[in-house]
């Protein structure tokens, strides 16, 4: 009896897991280079607790862009503690892009991270995949030099601009 049933567990349960990761970006490669990165300008709130509500810091800063009827680039998020060493608690400042030329929403602080040489890691991915993704491929590339992920990071993602396409996830270590 269980032999027949395989099949349509198959198809009812792992096909649709494994359709879903794969639309994620789950099975895409993540590439690591060294690179020069920035000049980034950006409006941000400061953040403080578990890496995994970041989203709602995120969330009320691209509600003050709206507010304030300025156009938010790019998701940025510079990480400046290792969630590692402090049971997933996390400091950052997370908000988005500026143009030069726009004004800081009301409520949020400019923020800059100057041109720099850096490790990138880059893949395209679902915001939710990305990060895990592009942290491991990073540790793993500097683990084969005899190196460790190092803070501060930043972690910018920049979404595909259409609902059924995926973003692009960049992680950027300085060297």
């Amino acid at each position: 009896m269980l032999r027949r049933q395989w099949p349509a567990f198959l198809l009812a349960f792992v096909l649709p897991l494994v359709a879903v990761y794969w639309w994620w970006g789950g099975f895409r490669a993540v590439d690591v280079t060294e690179a020069v990165a920035g000049p980034y300008r950006f409006a941000y709130l400061d953040y403080e607790g578990p890496l995994s509500n970041v989203g709602k810091t995120q969330r009320a800063a691209l509600d003050k862009f709206e507010r304030a009827g300025v156009a938010a680039g790019d998701t940025i998020g510079v990480i400046l503690t290792d969630p590692r060493a402090d049971n997933g608690r996390v400091r950052a400042q997370l908000g988005y892009t500026l143009a030069d030329a726009a004004s800081v929403p009301e409520g949020l602080t400019e923020g800059r991270v100057e041109r720099r040489a850096v490790w990138r890691a880059q893949v395209q991915a679902a915001v939710i995949l990305a990060p895990s993704k592009a942290y491991q491929a990073l540790a793993d590339a500097l683990a084969a030099r005899g190196q460790a992920i190092v803070m501060p990071t930043v972690e910018l993602y920049r979404p595909a601009g259409e609902a059924n396409r995926i973003g692009t996830f960049t992680l950027e270590m300085n060297r």
